[in-house]
């Protein structure tokens, strides 16, 4: 919480499960609104299907001293089961609520739940009729909620009251999560290795099947073939930078990726592997790579791609989800199944690996998007006050 002051406005944020993105934006505005008094309350992010549905009786009966302050303004993710919170705590009812979708639960690959998809999904449509303001980081993300939420209450057998979905676009608007700029020197090495002929690409996610490790294979798999096929001075230097964090139950495919990258015959090399827990390394990594490339089933902001992006890298994305919002299409490789995306996405490496051959480095690329938080952090600013409860 920041240091009181009485003339300030005193600010409650609810992160319920508390994901590595959600701690980052919560941070960003915490510290781009220090005049704010913020208190914050998050839970870890694990145990989804108990943390959704679990995280109000765990507060409203633990953390009800803190809930009952005296605030002017409630700030929550989409992941805090709103309602019922509010029934627990009749105070929450009376304060001016902005609702904060990082993600939705109708926009997830079904392979990849281990739960129910029905319950979480009606929850968060709960939590949003209970909102002044609802945000979303970004328009793939508020249109998928929308069609989503339709769905599924035309799906309801009968009693569904008229004029929810017009409530919910009333309340509804974009604001994505702004991106901090490293402020740390970068390392003259990580600079040099850009400027090399080799070409880096960057994979900086998850290490979660909901970020594609299946089609990272299959186009890696696709690229050794075709390196092979070339006689040794023809190959192009390519190096990879895989990075991510990484839970207990791993994807076997970053397993054959590492086998393939790192054998005696592999026309490619690995030069960064696992999760990277220092920041200043990690940001020499990321300016050593050329490339940062997403093969994701499943992203509504991209925060990675865009902190890499901001840094110089040239984002090779695939034509689906949210990236054809931040980037031009021509950066966007075809969408199509597993083994077609691997196909073109190998070539897009190689035709990339001699455009640096060629000029000494790769186009420039601007998103259409300014995430700094100077651009950003003023409607963050108007919208949070606009909604603050007048003291009496």
């Amino acid at each position: 919480m920041t240091q009181a002051t009485d003339n300030y406005p005193r600010a409650l944020l609810l992160s319920a499960y508390d994901a590595q993105s959600h701690r980052y934006w919560r941070r960003q505005l915490c510290q781009g609104l220090p005049d704010w008094q913020w208190t914050e309350l998050s839970l870890p992010p694990r145990y989804f299907s108990w943390r959704q549905r679990g995280n109000s009786l765990s507060w409203a009966f633990k953390q009800r001293d803190i809930l009952t302050q005296d605030y002017e303004f409630l700030l929550a993710t989409s992941m805090v089961d709103l309602s019922a919170l509010r029934g627990f705590v009749p105070e929450l009812a009376r304060l001016p609520t902005v609702l904060y979708f990082h993600e939705n639960q109708f926009a997830y690959p079904q392979s990849t739940r281990q739960h129910s998809p029905v319950e979480p999904q009606l929850t968060s449509i709960y939590s949003a009729l209970c909102a002044d303001s609802i945000l979303f980081n970004s328009q793939f993300n508020l249109d998928s909620f929308m069609a989503g939420a339709r769905a599924l209450l035309k799906a309801m057998p009968d009693h569904v009251p008229k004029g929810l979905m017009e409530q919910l676009s009333e309340r509804a608007r974009v604001l994505p999560v702004p991106i901090s700029p490293y402020v740390s020197k970068v390392p003259n090495s990580a600079q040099v290795r850009r400027h090399e002929k080799a070409l880096r690409i960057l994979w900086n996610h998850r290490w979660e099947y909901d970020k594609g490790p299946e089609r990272l294979l299959a186009a890696i798999e696709r690229l050794d073939r075709q390196l092979k096929s070339l006689p040794e001075q023809e190959r192009p230097d390519i190096r990879w930078l895989i990075l991510g964090q990484s839970f207990r139950n791993v994807p076997e495919e970053f397993a054959q990726i590492q086998r393939i990258l790192t054998a005696s015959d592999s026309p490619m090399a690995l030069e960064a592997w696992g999760y990277e827990p220092c920041v200043h390394s990690y940001q020499s990594h990321m300016h050593s790579a050329d490339v940062v490339l997403s093969t994701a089933e499943h992203d509504f902001q991209g925060l990675a791609i865009l902190e890499a992006q901001a840094e110089g890298c040239y984002p090779l994305l695939p034509k689906r989800l949210v990236y054809p919002e931040w980037f031009d299409e021509s950066l966007c490789y075809p969408s199509s199944t597993i083994a077609h995306e691997a196909e073109g996405l190998a070539a897009e490496i190689c035709k990339l690996a001699a455009h640096k051959i060629q000029q000494g480095k790769l186009p420039e690329v601007v998103s259409r998007v300014d995430f700094d938080w100077s651009a950003l952090g003023p409607d963050y600013q108007r919208t949070f006050h606009s909604l603050r409860k007048k003291p009496v």
